[in-house]
Formats: C-alpha cells, sequence, structure tokens
C-alpha cells in the first residue's frame, strides 16, 4: 500500500483503537515501551481478527503531524526488525516499516503483523493489550482465547465423502507403494499382498478406506483437484534472471507425490568450482546438495497452510534457492531446531506428515532442518536463509561460496561448534546478532567491532589469508588520520574540506557509510583545530584548512 494514502486513512479514524496507535515520538522512543506496543498490538490484531495493526510515530494524540527523529538512519530502522525478533515469541517482527516526509514532518509507520493462530505474542516474556487506548497487560481470558484457537481440526486428516479410489493416479500409487517398502524394508514382503485400501490405511493415506485430503494432495489425479477446494494445491516453479527478470516457469498440481520431482528436474542444479589449498586442480559440487532441495519442498508441501488457498513457490535464481509457503513457521524458532535437533510437539497437518514420512518424503523424526545446515556447512556455503511472518515462511539457499578462505575457517575449525558456526554465518552475511551471539563470539575472539559492525577478528583473519580485509575493515589509528592532514597541509599549504575528504576517505573502515565518514573526518579537524595544529583561513561553509606553524 502506498505509505501515504495509508497515513491518510490512519489519520481519517475517529480515534485510536486496539489496532491503531499514534506517538510523537519527536527525539526518540524507549525501545522496551516500543516492545510492548508490538505485542499489544499484534495480539489485538488477532483477537480483532486483522491482518496487521499499526504503530505511527511523527503524530500527536490529536492526529497531528509534528514529525519524529526516531532513528533517522534507514539502516538504523532496519536494524529494529532483528532486535524485535530478539525479543518476540517465535521470533515475530514487524511485516514492514515505511518512512515518509510529511509537508509538516518524518512520519514512521510500523507495520505489525497479527498474532499467529493459537499464538498470543509476548515482549520479554510478558504478554500485553489493549484496554481501550490505553496500554496493559494482555487478561488471561484475551490469552486462553488466542490459545484456542490452536485447538481446531487437522486440516489434511478431513475425510472427502464423495472421493473414491477412482480418483487416486495409478503411477502416484505404484510411486507410494514402493517408497513405503524403502522405508519399511522389514514389512515389504507383506505389503506385496495388501490390496489398495489396505496399503493406504497402513500408510495413513486413508482411514478406515476412506479418502482423507492428504489422500488426494499426495495421491489425487490432477482432476480430483476439486475436493480440495479452496485450496490451491500446486507447485509453481520460476526462473529469474540476475536483474529479477522471469525467464521461464512451471506449474505442477495433484498428485504432489509425482509433482516433487517434476519441480526438482526443473531445477538447473550446476556445478560448482573452487580451489582446495594445497592443489592446483579445482574441485567441482553441486551447487545444492539433491537432499536439501528435497527437503525445503517437501517441508513447504508438509507445512503449508491450505486453508490460505495459496501457492507452493520454487523461485531459482543464479546463486540461490528461495522457497515460500503459506502460514507460520510451527515451531516457532528456528535456532530452536537445528540446536536441539528434536522431533516437534506439534505439526500443522499432522496426518499429511505422518503419510509423507511413510512415503519417504519428510522426517518427521526430526534432523531435516539441521541436515540442510550441515550440507550448506560442508560446502562452505552461506547457511539457509529463514525469513518468517505470521502469513508466510520463506527459505534461501545459496549456491555459491561468499568468501572461500572465510567460510573454509567457519567449515573446518574442529573447536567451533554448531552455534558458533550459526553466529559467524550470520556476520558473513552482515546481520546482526543477540546479545549471546556477540558474548559468545567476542570470548572466543572471532569477532571484533562494534555493534552492528562487527568483522572477522585479527587472529581469524591471519589463519585465513584475510589480512587485507581485515585491515580495510578495521581502519586506521586516529593519530595516522591526524599526521596525515598534517602532512598533507605541509607540502600544500592549503586545502579544501573537499580535498581533506578525497585524502581521507578510502583509508577510513570498510562499514562506514558516507554520512558516517563525513562526521569522522568532521571529528578529526575540530580535535586538529582545538589542539592550534590547523586553521580556517576560508569561511564557515567554503573552509580553507592550514597548517599552523
Amino acid at each position: 500500500m502506498n505509505p501515504s494514502l495509508l497515513l491518510d486513512q490512519l489519520l481519517a479514524l475517529a480515534a485510536e483503537n486496539e489496532v491503531v496507535e499514534f506517538k510523537e515520538a519527536k527525539n526518540g522512543y524507549d525501545f522496551t515501551k516500543l516492545g510492548k506496543y508490538f505485542s499489544a498490538l499484534s495480539n489485538e490484531a488477532n483477537l480483532k481478527h486483522q491482518k496487521s495493526a499499526w504503530l505511527v510515530f511523527g503524530v500527536n494524540d490529536k492526529r497531528q503531524v509534528v514529525g519524529s527523529h526516531f532513528r533517522t538512519l534507514r539502516k538504523d530502522l532496519d536494524s529494529l526488525k532483528g532486535e524485535m525478533a530478539n525479543k518476540t515469541t517465535h521470533r515475530i517482527t514487524f511485516v514492514e516499516i515505511h518512512e515518509l516526509q510529511h509537508e509538516k514532518g518524518r512520519i514512521v509507520l510500523f507495520e505489525i503483523p497479527a498474532a499467529p493462530k493459537g499464538q498470543p505474542i509476548a515482549f520479554d516474556g510478558h504478554y500485553y493489550g489493549r484496554d481501550g487506548e490505553s496500554l496493559s497487560p494482555l487478561n488471561l481470558e484475551e490469552i486462553e482465547r488466542i490459545r484456542s484457537q490452536s485447538t481446531v481440526e487437522d486440516w489434511s486428516a478431513v475425510i472427502i465423502p464423495e472421493a473414491g479410489l477412482d480418483d487416486l493416479d495409478e503411477e502416484a500409487l505404484a510411486l507410494a507403494r514402493h517408497n513405503f517398502k524403502s522405508k519399511f524394508p522389514d514389512k515389504a514382503i507383506e505389503a506385496d499382498a495388501w490390496d489398495e485400501i489396505t496399503f493406504l490405511n497402513k500408510a495413513r493415506l486413508t482411514i478406515k478406506g476412506k479418502i482423507t485430503r492428504t489422500a488426494l494432495l499426495l495421491l489425487g489425479k490432477e482432476e480430483s483437484e476439486h475436493f480440495l477446494q479452496p485450496a490451491d494445491p500446486k507447485l509453481r516453479w520460476i526462473l529469474k534472471d540476475h536483474q529479477g527478470n522471469d525467464r521461464d516457469y512451471a506449474l505442477f498440481g495433484l498428485p504432489l507425490l509425482l509433482s516433487v520431482d517434476k519441480v526438482y528436474a526443473k531445477i538447473r542444479n550446476l556445478k560448482y568450482r573452487y580451489m582446495r589449498e594445497g592443489t592446483l586442480f579445482p574441485e567441482e559440487i553441486e551447487q545444492y546438495e539433491p537432499y536439501a532441495i528435497r527437503e525445503a519442498i517437501n517441508n513447504c508441501i508438509a507445512h503449508q497452510d491450505y486453508t490460505l488457498a495459496g501457492r507452493i513457490n520454487i523461485v531459482e535464481r543464479d546463486d540461490s534457492l528461495t522457497f515460500t509457503n503459506l502460514g507460520s513457521f510451527v515451531p516457532g524458532d528456528v535456532w530452536r531446531v537445528v540446536m536441539e535437533d528434536a522431533p516437534e510437539e506439534y505439526y500443522r497437518n499432522r496426518f499429511l506428515a505422518t503419510a509423507m514420512f511413510n512415503l519417504k518424503m519428510v522426517d518427521t523424526a526430526g534432523g531435516g532442518i539441521r541436515k540442510m545446515f550441515l550440507f550448506q556447512r560442508q560446502r562452505f556455503f552461506p547457511l539457509p536463509d529463514y525469513e518468517l511472518s505470521p502469513q508466510r515462511v520463506k527459505v534461501t539457499l545459496t549456491g555459491k561460496v561468499i568468501n572461500l578462505d572465510y567460510s573454509r575457517l567457519l567449515a573446518s575449525v574442529q573447536d567451533l561448534t554448531l552455534a558458533h558456526i550459526l553466529a559467524l554465518d550470520k556476520v558473513q552475511k552482515g546481520q546482526s546478532l543477540t546479545e549471546h551471539e556477540e558474548k559468545m563470539l567476542k570470548s572466543g575472539k572471532l569477532i571484533e567491532g562494534r555493534k552492528p559492525n562487527f568483522h572477522l577478528a585479527k587472529v581469524v583473519a591471519q589463519q585465513t589469508g584475510q589480512k587485507a580485509i581485515y585491515s580495510k575493515t578495521k581502519g586506521f589509528d586516529k593519530q595516522y588520520y591526524l599526521d596525515l592532514i598534517c602532512k598533507a597541509l605541509g607540502e600544500h599549504e592549503l586545502l579544501t574540506r573537499q580535498e581533506i575528504d578525497e585524502l581521507l576517505w578510502n583509508k577510513l573502515p570498510a562499514w562506514m557509510d558516507d554520512k558516517q565518514k563525513k562526521s569522522k573526518v568532521g571529528n578529526l579537524l575540530t580535535e586538529l583545530k582545538q589542539t592550534e595544529r590547523i586553521a580556517n583561513k576560508g569561511s564557515l561553509k567554503y573552509p580553507g584548512w592550514v597548517l599552523l606553524k
């Protein structure tokens, strides 16, 4: 939605309500209070059956625009998503943060997602709600009302009375038998004697011989799709070029058991070459571990919220694969799934997940996601990226090395735990660290720098051939810059501010943006002026600096 149009609509409301809040936030806003409003608005949006709630900075209680200076740098606004996720249930964070330059000042619009079904959102361990226009703890009745949403029936286990064996695909049935016997070799001989109904019951595809939605999803004929409406059970593969333009696409429907192989065949799993240390011969590997591709696709099928009537998307780019399915990430926290390596207590489509396990499609015994992480680690590639929201799960596999030596260190140093690997992977991607991750990496002397601009530590850089990158990232001591300015002024007698900027610009730390570099140079000149080493012979607008003898 257009932010300007959205602001007009919000300002037109008769008053604030449970899902809209205005704050002046002229000079800033306390993060803890912001988190409490995030929890409250998210929970109220769920209870009011709204997709999102809105928190608006730069508008007073009378809905007059006054402007806000809250986090004026865009990167500081963007980092707020990670900071909020670190404090909320299931790492739920803002859908989007919009900035709008109004004629009366800057406006910041926070789009807050509704709490997922059955899962009230807490901030820092506490649930919040609204009492009229006031912020308050979420009362017990509202907490239970949200939690009761998770007691709905398993969509995938519903029986379709009108469907029969004639609505199932023969090729899919044959493959299902083959996979079942491969999964349970001790039952292979016995399974050969089962009729179709017996096999479908044993594989948990039917219930007492009656066709379920699961049976139709995995084995149904293409023309049987109408039994599942309004669900749209399709896999859509899209190939994009380096500019993001669509080059090719394909759509695959029922039976999904066969469609998985069809999508997999479309993906160009090209060879990736890199040089191993100690040899002149390149090593060739596939960009993606086949298991990881199939696991990602099958996870989308198993965890899709089919009541949302959307499709599963597989987007292929030159060096990445992205998989998306609708619905929240039921386990809540990817970190916990990877680190604990344990089965989940709850599945959105339990009946479907069980059937897919029996047909060798997914591993409901736990460990599938963790294996994807380990396969990427073995390749020295970036770890899978998960983007979670109440309405969608997005997983990206990267099929290339970001930095060869750096990645090899992450994968090969013996005393690095998986927790270290996950945290260091964030550093190489420029993502924010939690307080725990920061403390862990700093105690191991693996990173340096100030939050959020961490970089590879000196001792690590020396081990991996990253010395030049390290020095460029870290920059030089302040005295180096001060001496350099004085030396240049001694050689040229007078330098303008632009010329001093040009002198220092490429020598300043690589993590600094242009605004930070401008401020750094200004601070250096101020220090030299205050210590009477230089003087301005020009004007304030057009300074001309000279060295004092």
